[in-house]
């Protein structure tokens, strides 16, 4: 069974009234699938306090920008942190260069645009991909 890699800030996480919350309609959609969720992020450790990820649903992944999201080596790392290879998960994001950077190493991407927050989209992606 596939693993869901979720990106994390404006997208699982977002700002509301000033303040970092998970996005409760995408928490929702990704609880309807039984698959392991990781969320990624790039956070530093006062960024992880700030948004909130230390107390996350789900395993949380960070490199704190060493490297970046953008750079192909940060999946790489992540998957042997894991334990998993490329086609063992599936991802969505909302930075479409840190997209082209996971789909360059073979994993199955989807860009989320943030703005929209279009769930039934995504939820096609998943479904399509798991």
């Amino acid at each position: 069974m596939k693993t869901i890699l979720v990106d994390a800030v404006d997208a699982f996480v977002v700002e509301k009234d000033g303040v970092f919350v998970v996005f409760r309609e995408m928490y929702d959609l990704l609880e309807g699938f039984s698959n392991r969720k990781i969320i990624l992020t790039g956070a530093n450790d006062e960024q992880f306090k700030r948004f909130g990820l230390d107390n996350m649903p789900y395993e949380v992944f960070t490199l704190k920008h060493n490297p970046e999201k953008t750079d192909p080596q940060y999946y790489r790392l992540m998957l042997a942190h894991f334990g998993l290879n490329a086609y063992d998960v599936v991802y969505f994001e909302h930075n479409p260069d840190a997209v082209r950077s996971a789909e360059s190493i073979g994993i199955k991407s989807y860009w989320y645009d943030s703005k929209k927050r279009d769930l039934d989209a995504l939820r096609r992606f998943l479904q399509d991909n798991l």
